[in-house]
């Protein structure tokens, strides 16, 4: 592999005004972090005298010091629920992928101080996606329970549908069948239905004095039953333990209870990687800090993709597959944190494509193509590399400046439709690891077929820069005022405005992570690690089916 040449200047004007955009986009991604971490100080406080910690310092407990994390859909539910005083932070639930005892693994944990730990529907896909990555990377997971059960003035949101509630409890059946090993412990209430998810985990324990547990509680058996009941007896620590043995483990305080979880953890057997290629790690060559000063914040701006791969890999060494065809895509191969590695990525800056002489033998000028949009040579190239990776057991990283696949007389004669066609078939069929950075836009079927969320990334993160939608806001709101014949020139100005100003709410990172659409929202420098994370957790599923894609049109 080749060291990549950067052109970048991190002295030049143009470096430092690009940096202090992207500065300034941390600077939000930093204050919403932390504002949707906290808490009224007087709950947190009413919280630890009953001996229970907050939820993000429950979970610090348990993690392996030092060893990384990822927080998955720290903003979900972010501008949702404006209804209820507080919002629905974080949807309710914490999840973060992490290490107990050495050992990879997923922890979820509800919140107490959002609505009791009540469910609505972003906790319940939030959960999902948790059982969906301890599933496709055959991880332990680990259950923090302290929930109210269903908000019941939400309860359209979340029963019955194929993805509401009881998938969940489908799925801690398949985890068992899967062999994944499911720890509980049951920290406040555990209430309805709710009940069933550490019910059917491999392991439980609860807390005495704050863990309840049941089907219905005091007030719903008196109303259907007439009986007087309070909520130890009816389901406590003590009640599940010795009569109903429900329970496993009683703790009499939470840092039993972690302490219990280590040592579960701990137990746990080896079992066989996937295998994929590694070496001895070695870091870029390149300043990663230099990531925050190469993405334009003018949209109209060029740049060369290579300078952002070039320092995320390893020693800054790329080997480019098929360099001088396809431009508006570079495919590559290279090493990450030791690991082989292809990735694909949107270039972006406009190209030169050289033509063939005519039928007549006289030369032609070159075509100068778009960056960020993909051409049917790009997509063939793509198509031709994601097979390639397959074929060679090498895992997929897709980095996303797209803003979709080429229109227009001349792409749809070159048969722009069938070779996307094929880059989102094998993108579909394609069974190693795939990871997604979006940098910036991620619009239209240029998000299908550079692995968006619908194509099974193991792990989807977005710089604050991220747009996705399924076009640019302006050419999305033009399109919609071709349609209206009858208006004035006001009218159609306050229509595109209305328009724009709703597709860029909505293409923002922050929504479209409040919505599970990303797992993540990360600084670029993060990159690296997070995706060096994620192939580590990848190589515990040792399955991977064969590669077979059906049939391509030609």
């Amino acid at each position: 592999m080749k060291k990549y040449k950067t052109t970048i200047d991190s002295k030049s004007d143009e470096f430092k005004k690009r940096k202090t955009y992207m500065e300034k986009l941390l600077d939000e991604l930093k204050a919403k972090s932390e504002s949707t971490k906290s808490h009224d100080p007087s709950r947190v406080e009413r919280l630890l005298k009953k001996g229970k910690y907050p939820v993000r310092e429950k979970i610090s407990k348990v993690l392996d010091k030092g060893a990384p994390v990822t927080e998955i859909g720290l903003f979900a539910a972010d501008g949702m629920y404006k209804e209820i005083k507080g919002g629905y932070k974080s949807g309710g639930v914490v999840t973060v992928i992490g290490e107990i005892s050495g050992k990879k693994c997923v922890v979820v944990a509800n919140d107490p101080l959002v609505k009791s730990g009540a469910w609505v529907e972003i906790s319940c896909k939030k959960n999902l996606r948790a059982q969906e990555i301890a599933m496709e990377n055959h991880l332990p997971i680990i259950y923090m329970v302290d929930s109210a059960g269903v908000n019941l003035e939400h309860q359209a949101e979340i029963f019955p549908d194929k993805e509401h509630f009881g998938r969940i409890f489908r799925n801690n059946a398949k985890l068992a069948a899967m062999g994944i090993p499911q720890i509980s412990c049951v920290f406040g209430y555990c209430v309805a239905g709710g009940a069933y998810l550490p019910a059917m985990s491999s392991e439980m324990a609860m807390i005495t004095g704050n863990a309840s547990m049941f089907l219905a509680g005091p007030f719903l058996v008196k109303a259907a039953l007439g009986q007087e009941n309070d909520a130890e007896s009816l389901g406590g620590a003590e009640m599940h333990n010795a009569v109903s043995g429900v329970a496993d483990y009683q703790f009499d305080t939470e840092d039993e209870a972690f302490e219990w979880i280590r040592e579960q953890m701990a137990l746990i057997g080896s079992k066989q990687k996937l295998g994929l290629d590694r070496i001895e790690p070695k870091d870029p060559s390149l300043d990663p800090e230099e990531l925050l000063g190469i993405l334009p914040n003018n949209l109209g701006d060029k740049y060369d993709i290579r300078d952002i791969i070039a320092r995320i890999v390893d020693e800054s060494k790329i080997e480019e597959y098929k360099a001088q065809y396809g431009k508006t895509i570079v495919t590559c191969f290279a090493r990450l944190g030791g690991f082989s590695v292809g990735i694909v990525a949107n270039q972006g800056k406009p190209v030169k494509k050289e033509m063939p002489p005519d039928h007549t033998g006289k030369s032609q000028p070159p075509q100068i193509q778009m960056g960020n949009v993909i051409f049917s040579d790009s997509a063939n190239k793509a198509t031709s590399f994601i097979m390639l990776c397959n074929e060679r057991k090498i895992p997929l990283i897709f980095l996303q400046d797209v803003t979709g696949f080429m229109v227009g007389t001349k792409a749809e004669n070159e048969g722009i439709i069938k070779d996307g066609a094929k880059f989102v078939n094998v993108q579909a069929n394609s069974v190693v690891p795939k990871f997604t950075v979006i940098l910036r836009n991620s619009f239209g079927a240029g998000n299908y077929a550079m692995c968006g969320k619908a194509y099974d990334p193991r792990l989807i993160i977005g710089w604050p820069t991220t747009r996705l939608a399924v076009m640019d806001s302006g050419i999305a709101a033009n399109t919609v005022l071709l349609t209206k014949k009858n208006l004035s020139e006001d009218e159609k100005k306050e229509f595109y405005e209305k328009i724009k100003k709703k597709y860029d709410e909505e293409m923002s990172p922050y929504y479209v992570a409040a919505r599970l659409m990303l797992d993540a929202v990360i600084d670029p420098r993060d990159t690296r690690n997070i995706l060096i994370q994620g192939l580590e957790v990848a190589e515990n599923n040792p399955d991977m089916p064969e590669f077979v894609t059906g049939t391509l049109r030609i």
